[in-house]
Parts: structure tokens; C-alpha cells; sequence
């Protein structure tokens, strides 16, 4: 069956459920750049400026600011820049910029849960409309007769919006499922490279500090 007569026997429901699929198709594209650059350059990234930090913090700081458009490549700027904050002061800001950069992480799971819910709604709307169609065609001593068409068409409208809607929802669920795991797994390392930041902040702190102490 053609695409365009496909969208035709899908009836009503067909416009809206081919919304939902351009729109989900967008979306999953861009998410899929998104984690594609993060995962193939961050992880690296970070490494090689945590070891940067334990000899040059500048030179850590300017390597971050060169891969600003990374998450936890934020959230470390959020904290490094401040002026000589406390450790306290120190976790607290890492805290506040990833709870920052979560909306950013789950951009559009809003959207793609909405159309996860509604696109199987959708399609049963549109078989209760074809068996209606269907059943309206139908008449009592006219089978084989002019009825038929009417009754097959109305079927076929409600199979296929069923068959529509649940393709939609299926393959939105399968991606959003996916980055939802990409999700998941960000929050890991942010707690795991924070934590060893957190820690080597920590020490050169305690050490200018004895250092200062020392001084005087």
C-alpha cells in the first residue's frame, strides 16, 4: 500500500498521528547528536583535566572552557571560577550548577512521554470511527451488495489507525528508553568526576592553607 493511501485509510486520525511521528523524528535526531558529542568527547575531557588539576589548575580551567558545550564541563566552571570558596562552598556550587544542567539533560522526555501516551489513544479513536463507519454501512439483506465497500472501507480505517498509532508510540518508546539510560548513566559520572574534583579541591585548600599558616 502507497503512503498517501495508507494516510487516507488511517482516516481522521491519520493527520495527528503523522504530527506525532515528523515531531518525534526531529526531536529523536537531536538527542541523538546531542549524546553522540557527549559521549564520544567527555569522558576524555574530563580525565585529562582532573590530572591537569592536580598540577596546573589554570591550565584544567582553560581546557574546560574549551569544551564549554559539555555538561560536567559546565558544572566544573560553575565551581572553579568562584573565588577561593570554602570545600563547603565548593560542593555546594558543584550541586547547584548539575541540578542546573538536568532540565538540559532531559529536554523534550516531556514530549516524547506525551506522545508515548497519546499516540495509542489516538489510534484507538480512530478504529471505534471505523467500526462505526463500518456498521453505519452495513445493511440487513444487502450483503454483497453496495454495503460492502462501505463495510470494508470502515474496517480498514480501523485496523490501520490501530497499526499507526501503536508504530508511533513503539518507536518513540524504543528511543526515549534509550536516552533515558543516556540519562541515568550522566548522573553516575557527574557524581563520580565530581566527587573526585570535589576531593582534589579539597587537598590543594588544606595545603594553601597550611601553607598560609605557615607564612605568618
Amino acid at each position: 500500500m502507497a503512503i498517501d493511501n495508507f494516510l487516507i485509510a488511517g482516516g481522521i486520525v491519520a493527520i495527528p498521528l503523522l504530527v506525532f511521528s515528523l515531531v518525534a523524528v526531529c526531536l529523536i535526531g537531536e538527542r541523538l547528536f546531542f549524546w553522540y558529542r557527549i559521549t564520544r568527547r567527555q569522558r576524555r575531557v574530563i580525565r585529562d583535566v582532573l590530572k591537569l588539576y592536580q598540577q596546573s589548575p589554570q591550565y584544567a580551567i582553560n581546557l574546560l572552557r574549551q569544551n564549554a558545550d559539555l555538561p560536567i564541563a559546565k558544572i566544573f566552571l560553575e565551581a572553579l571560577e568562584l573565588d577561593r570558596p570554602n570545600p563547603e562552598e565548593f560542593r555546594l556550587a558543584l550541586e547547584s550548577a548539575a541540578q542546573a544542567e538536568i532540565p538540559n539533560l532531559k529536554r523534550f522526555n516531556t514530549i516524547f512521554e506525551t506522545i508515548i501516551s497519546v499516540s495509542p489513544l489516538l489510534g484507538l479513536l480512530g478504529t471505534i470511527l471505523g467500526l462505526i463507519r463500518a456498521f453505519s454501512a452495513l445493511k440487513l439483506g444487502d450483503v454483497g451488495g453496495t454495503s460492502t465497500a462501505g463495510v470494508t472501507g470502515g474496517i480498514g480505517e480501523a485496523l490501520v489507525s490501530t497499526v499507526m498509532g501503536l508504530v508511533v508510540a513503539i518507536f518513540t518508546l524504543l528511543f526515549a528508553n534509550t536516552f533515558r539510560g543516556f540519562y541515568q548513566r550522566q548522573l553516575a559520572l557527574i557524581q563520580e568526576y565530581g566527587g573526585q574534583l570535589e576531593l582534589l579541591y579539597r587537598r590543594q585548600y588544606e595545603q594553601g592553607e597550611q601553607t598560609y599558616a605557615t607564612t605568618r
